[in-house]
């Protein structure tokens, strides 16, 4: 595309409409979040994994703040939202991307109603946040099994020994 807006930025919706663009989303509909700081082989491999189990995929970011608070490291996250939000919406299998400055997802999960809600193989379906609000619809919640073990932390503390 020459000049104007990248079509990948339509993806991205403030969490104040997020209910409304869920709605017109083709179902099922699966929802996802994490921080996604610095994309690797294992996210794309994961949101992949996560749209195959429906019509449309939601990922919702932490805000950096929330990154923040997770204890990754001072310098965390090292993209801004705005930056992470925007390859995360470049991706095809991503429907949409919001984002989130709570601590968890949860009133994005209650508001987006998903079909389906996913996380990575690290996660317990039981720890899953939104789970049990999830299940109680009739949905389903899935961890998706690592196919390429790779961490950020891991490849920023390579990135440092170099």
């Amino acid at each position: 595309m020459r000049g104007g807006t990248p079509r990948f930025e339509a993806k991205l919706c403030p969490p104040e409409e997020v209910a409304g663009r869920a709605a017109q989303l083709a179902g099922p509909v699966v929802f996802t979040n994490g921080c996604f700081d610095i994309l690797h082989r294992g996210h794309v491999t994961c949101l992949a994994q996560a749209r195959a189990l429906g019509g449309a995929l939601i990922v919702a970011l932490n805000t950096d703040a929330s990154v923040k608070r997770q204890g990754k490291g001072d310098d965390r996250p090292v993209n801004t939202l705005e930056d992470r939000a925007a390859v995360i919406a470049a991706l095809e299998s991503v429907s949409l991307v919001t984002w989130f400055d709570a601590d968890t997802p949860l009133d994005l999960i209650i508001a987006c109603r998903p079909d389906v809600l996913v996380k990575g193989g690290d996660w317990p379906v039981e720890r899953i946040v939104g789970a049990r609000e999830v299940l109680a619809r009739g949905g389903r919640v899935e961890s998706i099994a690592f196919e390429h073990e790779r961490s950020t932390t891991a490849l920023l503390c390579k990135i440092r020994a170099l």
